[in-house]
């Protein structure tokens, strides 16, 4: 079940159990996020006995950060993108030196080496109470609303590693990145992991993906079912539109289905508009019915706009396109002139104004109603996918279960594949009877209901 506790959908301002140096740059879904998930890791590093944790599909590096300056887990941050992979290094230097300055020592003046730790005390905090870490427009912080009433614990100096590379989800274990892209000046990434059956120093290792889009979440179930250096893995799918499926070519697995259980389903195939249903935030688009008319109009702009494109050339199919978030305030015109462009295609060439247009425009009420009830079948398709994924674990004799760690009200994603060669019932047991993470999901809940009124 994803779980559905009370409250607000809008997220909390921002999470008080985070330092606020953490906070820097984070988002306040993803403070909630990447605290949950590191939390779980923690237990999990602690039941493995393995303190390093290899991070797929890092990005910015905000879970890697908090794993690694927040709890003290050794940490390796494994990103295709070299930008971001670099931004997430430019992140951490920046997180040093503010944390140098705020104990009075200077980033300079005070050397730092990974895996060394030292505390910081709440009087090292680089921000007052009552601040959130986020940036506003010009670079500054904005104030949060409701102060922090929680003293987050001292940062270490524990810095992750940054790898560029992509995740090769047919190569052999000991060949696990391919080069990233764009390609980077420097030598080409190493594993992480080092050669198959071990890590790179000789010790076993945590993996997790925090919405690892498409197939790079089955890329990380099938490297943990066939490493022994993989002592558990922490999965959140994402974009499942984006998973491959069967007839795939020969060496190349498709990500749906895993298991031999769901392959021999009849009619176990899902559609392309299965799978990018599957992703919906239901929770969210319950509000939008609720509050009628103007947000569901983008809904209708996007069914017209795939129609004049599919017209145009009928081989654009599925491109994702992004014309803006708030498409509901624009006119159509408005609203095509930033989309068709997108799609390789020149809005002068299209007939936006016509009659054909106009009859499409007036049949929003049918396409809502279509909407919906992709809403209503999305849990089904995305519960498919996630057990196809679970009884694949399971099929291989590991222990597994599905978490719904997030509150799916601002984080639609929220369910957590966790997998291990040992059984997760203490783990689990202690993350049910953790009272720190009962009472911030009741306060982050209670600072959300505030924010509301």
């Amino acid at each position: 079940p994803r779980g559905c506790p009370g409250g607000s959908p809008r997220p909390p301002c921002q999470s008080s159990r985070l330092h606020p140096l953490l906070r820097r740059h984070v988002k306040p879904k993803k403070q909630h996020e990447i605290r949950r998930l590191g939390k779980l890791l923690q237990r999990l590093s602690q039941a493995t006995g393995c303190e390093h944790v290899v991070d797929i599909g890092a990005g910015q590096g905000h879970l890697s950060r908090f794993l690694a300056f927040g709890l003290g887990l050794s940490v390796t941050a494994v990103e295709s993108d070299g930008r971001l992979a670099g931004l997430a290094e430019r992140f951490d230097q920046e997180l040093l030196r503010e944390r140098g300055k705020a104990s009075g020592l200077g980033h300079e003046g005070h050397p730092w080496e990974p895996g060394k730790t030292s505390g910081l005390g709440h009087e090292g905090h680089s921000r007052k109470p009552g601040k959130t870490s986020g940036l506003g427009h010009e670079g500054q912080p904005r104030r949060c609303p409701n102060p922090s009433r929680h003293h987050p614990h001292p940062l270490t100096t524990r810095a992750p590693r940054h790898v560029a590379g992509r995740l090769d989800p047919s190569a052999p274990w000991g060949e696990f990145l391919l080069p990233p892209e764009p390609l980077g000046p420097g030598p080409a990434a190493r594993n992480p992991l080092g050669g198959p059956g071990g890590s790179e120093d000789g010790r076993r290792v945590l993996v997790t993906g925090l919405h690892a889009c498409g197939d790079l979440s089955p890329a990380l179930l099938r490297h943990f079912a066939r490493s022994p250096a993989v002592a558990a893995v922490a999965s959140v799918g994402c974009c499942y539109m984006k998973l491959s499926s069967a007839p795939q070519p020969p060496g190349c697995p498709p990500g749906y289905p895993l298991s031999a259980a769901v392959a021999a389903l009849p009619g176990h195939q899902l559609s392309y508009r299965a799978r990018e249903a599957a992703c919906h935030a239901r929770e969210e688009y319950e509000g939008r019915l609720r509050g009628g008319g103007a947000q569901l109009r983008a809904h209708c702009y996007r069914a017209v706009l795939e129609s004049l494109i599919r017209a145009a050339d009928p081989s654009k199919r599925h491109l994702g396109l992004q014309p803006g978030r708030k498409a509901h305030t624009l006119s159509f015109p408005q609203y095509a002139h930033l989309g068709l462009p997108l799609a390789g295609l020149d809005p002068a060439g299209v007939p936006l104004d016509s009659g054909t247009v106009g009859a499409m425009l007036e049949q929003q009420h049918k396409v809502v109603a279509f909407c919906t009830l992709g809403q209503l079948l999305a849990p089904a398709a995305e519960t498919l996918i996630l057990l196809d994924r679970l009884l694949y674990l399971r099929e291989q004799g590991f222990y597994c279960a599905l978490v719904p760690l997030f509150n799916p009200r601002f984080s639609p994603r929220n369910l957590v594949l966790v997998a291990a060669r040992t059984p997760l019932a203490a783990v689990l047991a202690g993350l049910d009877q953790d009272s720190e993470d009962g009472d911030s999901s009741k306060e982050e809940e209670a600072e959300s209901s505030r924010q509301g009124q």
